[in-house]
């Protein structure tokens, strides 16, 4: 894995063709909890793929299409149209230099703009590939939340696991408290089109509860968590970008 910390002679000896960008996040998580997560989840996926595929690691952007937090002081949220603008400026600007095959990885849940931005690049641009590492998404949260004791959580945002994140990514920055409520299952109609100080108590949608574990429990729980995540999701995801460049570069 190379990174914007190496030199451009050691990018360039390298022989990558691949570069990885992820975006996160600058956005509230309830009372207690900063709001750069989604940015060390992102960085966390970007650091595995990039490891996976030997390829050079952009520094994650952490701003995203963060809508549904806005009403909360200290979000940032950016159009999808200026996000992917900025996006598609730094794919060319790299395929200038030879990259070929990029990956794009997001840790906000939120970030609906992803799918359709992979699609339009593959359309616009047919000498490049680029891909987002979904292709086991649903087993790898199974097999996380499995491994971590996390099975059966109802929450979207700002609930036990993001608490266990926070007390492993960055536990100097939690301010530790009970947070969240029981959101009714009807809410989820609406959580894309209001923000959600019309549909949560406090901005989370889940619930933490303290006394119920204790700090190195949280601690272990979003560390186990998000290892056996990010490494299922790195299963298999040489071949599938190897195996889609040539499709695509394929003449017939």
């Amino acid at each position: 894995m190379l990174s914007y910390t190496n030199t451009t002679t050691e990018v360039a000896n390298s022989g990558t063709d691949s570069a990885i960008i992820s975006v996160g996040a600058t956005e509230q998580f309830g009372p207690f909890l900063p709001m750069h997560l989604d940015t060390l989840i992102a960085q966390l996926y970007a650091e595995a793929y990039g490891r996976e595929l030997r390829a050079y690691v952009l520094p994650t952007l952490p701003f995203n299409t963060s809508e549904e937090h806005a009403s909360y002081k200290g979000t940032v949220t950016v159009s999808p149209n200026v996000l992917t603008a900025m996006l598609e400026e730094i794919v060319i600007n790299l395929a200038r230099q030879g990259f070929t095959k990029f990956v794009i990885c997001s840790g906000h849940g939120g970030a609906y703009w992803e799918s359709a931005f992979i699609k339009h690049m593959n359309y616009k641009y047919p000498q490049i590939l680029l891909i987002a590492p979904n292709h086991n998404q649903h087993h790898a949260w199974e097999a996380a939340a499995r491994a971590s004791g996390l099975e059966g959580l109802d929450e979207m945002h700002g609930g036990l696991l993001s608490v266990c994140t926070a007390m492993w990514l960055c536990p100097e920055h939690v301010k530790p408290g009970s947070m969240g409520s029981d959101i009714p299952p009807q809410h989820r109609l609406y959580a894309d089109y209001m923000g959600w100080d019309k549909l949560t108590k406090d901005g989370c949608w889940g619930k933490f509860e303290t006394g119920i574990y204790t700090d190195d429990e949280l601690r272990e729980k979003g560390k186990i968590f998000w290892e056996t995540f990010i490494m299922k999701r790195s299963e298999g995801l040489q071949a599938i970008v190897d195996e889609a460049y040539r499709r695509k570069m394929s003449p017939e």
